[in-house]
């Protein structure tokens, strides 16, 4: 799937959050999206997967002008936290929202528990899950229905360091797979192992671009906190 975004405006009130915003992003490819707290990395995701409306400017599936809500149908996402139901297991989370769709394979998705690191025979309730088991289990949601695209907010976060890189190396073959994938990160290493190409966002507005990924320090590193 390629997502080609053409000068995409949104604002809430008086307050514009994305100004006049353009990128493409390719089959088989990962795109990084990096940005300080407020810059409207959460807001463009959530625009393009249709989550919010766009006030102007133009999406593109391959080639195509489309709705973004019909972008949603071949994405999993992770923006924001999660929901899940708290009181069941995860394979159960994932046997739910796999039966909105009429399918139902169990055993697909306990290896779909095994690809993210998590043991599908595991009967305790999510409510009971560590903020990393959680995050593994959100991965997993994003990526049972074999999506086209992903889309992901900060899909690191509440990882230890194993699960950190067994995660990197899932977006690595689902990338060798075709995938199009986005991911917004604070870690700068992230975006320096995974990203294709690279783009900064600042107050709502694309301030940079670098297609080496080489350039990601100058990027990343005016954002990296103080020590």
């Amino acid at each position: 799937m390629e997502i080609d975004l053409i000068n995409i405006e949104k604002a809430y009130g008086k307050h514009k959050v994305l100004k006049s915003i353009s990128l493409k992003c390719h089959p088989g490819t990962i795109t990084g999206i990096v940005g300080r707290n407020g810059a409207g990395k959460t807001v463009l995701f959530k625009a393009i997967c249709g989550l919010v409306s766009i006030d102007s400017g133009e999406i593109k599936i391959d080639g195509k002008i489309k709705k973004s809500d019909s972008i949603l149908k071949s994405t999993g996402v992770i923006i924001e936290g999660p929901a899940f139901l708290s009181n069941a297991s995860g394979i159960k989370n994932l046997m739910y929202l796999y039966t909105i769709n009429n399918k139902l394979d169990k055993k697909y998705l306990e290896e779909v528990m095994k690809k993210v690191g998590l043991d599908p025979s595991e009967k305790k309730p999510v409510s009971k899950y560590s903020m990393g088991m959680k995050q593994r289990l959100a991965i997993a949601q994003a990526i049972m229905e074999d999506p086209e695209c992903l889309i992901l907010d900060e899909p690191f976060n509440g990882l230890d360091n194993k699960g950190v890189d067994e995660i990197r190396s899932l977006l690595l073959d689902l990338k060798k797979s075709g995938k199009t994938i986005l991911v917004a990160s604070h870690n700068p290493e992230d975006i320096r192992i995974l990203c294709d190409e690279v783009y900064e966002m600042d107050d709502g507005i694309m301030t940079k671009r670098s297609l080496k990924v080489s350039h990601f320090q100058t990027i990343l590193m005016p954002l990296a906190p103080s020590i």
